[in-house]
C-alpha cells in the first residue's frame, strides 16, 4: 500500500491519462464466512448481516492512509471449506456468478491484476458447527449436559477436510494473487469455552462450577483440544503457501484458563475473552458464536499488525 501512495504523489501532477492512472483504485478483498461479513444477532438472537464485520473495520482503517482502497466483500455465512471450493450451499451460490466463492476469488484477482493489494480469509470454523447442538448457529449432536453435545465423527470429518481442503484454497489462491499481493488468513477464537457455563451458576463463580459439573468442563476441554488442532492445521497450510497468518486464537488468550488475581468475576482469561467478545455469554441475544462490535475490533486489529 506504500507503493500505491508512493505512484499517486510521482504522478499527481500529471494530467490527462497519468492524472487517471494515479486515482485508479486498488483493492482489498475479504473472503470467508460469516465473520468476513459482520454477521451478529439481531433482537430476536436471528443472525443478520451487519456494516461492522472486522473486514469493514479493517478497511475503514486501512482507508484513512489510502483513500483509494475500495472494500470487494466476498465471504458468505455458513462457508465452510467444501462447499467454498465446490459451492453448493444455497444462500451463497446466488452470490457467485463463477460458481464458488473460491472461483469467484480467482475470477476477482484475474480481471483486477496487480490492483489487489490484500486479501483476508475467514475459513474451516462451519466445518465444526454442525458437530455441536444447543447452541444458535450450530447443528446437532448427542445432548450432554443443558442439552448441548460434541458429535464426534462429525468433528473427525471437519479436521479431515481442513487438513485436504485448506492447502488447496491456499495454493489456489496464492496463484490467483500472484506474489505481490500480500494474503492473510486467521486462526480461530473459542466461543464454546462458554461451555464451562452449563450449570447456570453465577459468572463470578465459574471457575469453581466447573469443577462441581465435570460435563461442562468436559465438553469445553474438548473443545479446546479441537480448536488446537484446527489452529496447528490453518497456521500450517497458510504458512506453507505464503499466507500471513492473524493468529486470533493467541489474540484472545484460547488456552489461558487461568483466573487473574484482580478478576472481578472469578472467569478464567479465556472465558472471561469470549464473554466480553461474542455473545455466547447474553441471555437475550445469545448463546450466539459470533463476534460483538468489540470482538470484531479485537479480530481488526490483529490482521492490521499484520498487514505490510
Amino acid at each position: 500500500m506504500a507503493a500505491v501512495a508512493a505512484a499517486v504523489l510521482a504522478t499527481g501532477c500529471g494530467g490527462g491519462d497519468d492524472g487517471e492512472a494515479a486515482t485508479a483504485p486498488s483493492y482489498y478483498l475479504s473472503l470467508g464466512d460469516s465473520l468476513a461479513v459482520g454477521v451478529q444477532p439481531d433482537e430476536n438472537g436471528q443472525p443478520e448481516e451487519t456494516p461492522d464485520g472486522y473486514t469493514d473495520i479493517l478497511h475503514r482503517t486501512l482507508y484513512d492512509s489510502d483513500s483509494t482502497l475500495r472494500h470487494e466483500r466476498a465471504g458468505c455465512g455458513g462457508e465452510d471449506t467444501t462447499t467454498f471450493v465446490e459451492g453448493g450451499l444455497p444462500d451463497c451460490e446466488e452470490r457467485y456468478e463463477s460458481g464458488s466463492q473460491l472461483e469467484e476469488a480467482e475470477a476477482f484477482l484475474a480481471e483486477h491484476g496487480g490492483r489487489v493489494d490484500l486479501v483476508t480469509l475467514t475459513i474451516g470454523a462451519n466445518n465444526f458447527t454442525d458437530c455441536v447442538d444447543g447452541v444458535r448457529g450450530t447443528g446437532s449432536g448427542a445432548a450432554g449436559p443443558g442439552g448441548i453435545g460434541i458429535d464426534e465423527e462429525c468433528v473427525a470429518d471437519g479436521l479431515e477436510r481442513v487438513e485436504t481442503e485448506v492447502p488447496v484454497i491456499a495454493e489456489r489462491l496464492r496463484t490467483a494473487a500472484g506474489p505481490d499481493t500480500q494474503i492473510i488468513g486467521m486462526t480461530y477464537y473459542n466461543p464454546f469455552l462458554a461451555l464451562m457455563l452449563l450449570d447456570g451458576d453465577p459468572a463470578g463463580e465459574a471457575g469453581e462450577a466447573a469443577g462441581e459439573e465435570p460435563g461442562g468442563d468436559e465438553l469445553a476441554e474438548r473443545a479446546v483440544g479441537v480448536l488446537t488442532q484446527l489452529n496447528e492445521s490453518l497456521t500450517a497450510s497458510y504458512s506453507a503457501a505464503g499466507i500471513d497468518v492473524a493468529d486470533v486464537g493467541t489474540a484472545f488468550e484460547s488456552t489461558d484458563d487461568e483466573v487473574p488475581a484482580d478478576s472481578g468475576t472469578g472467569m478464567p482469561v479465556n472465558l472471561q475473552n469470549v464473554c466480553d467478545h461474542t455473545w455466547m455469554c447474553d441471555i437475550s441475544r445469545g448463546p450466539d458464536i459470533h463476534t460483538n462490535e468489540a470482538g470484531a475490533r479485537k479480530i481488526a486489529e490483529v490482521f492490521a499488525g499484520q498487514v505490510d
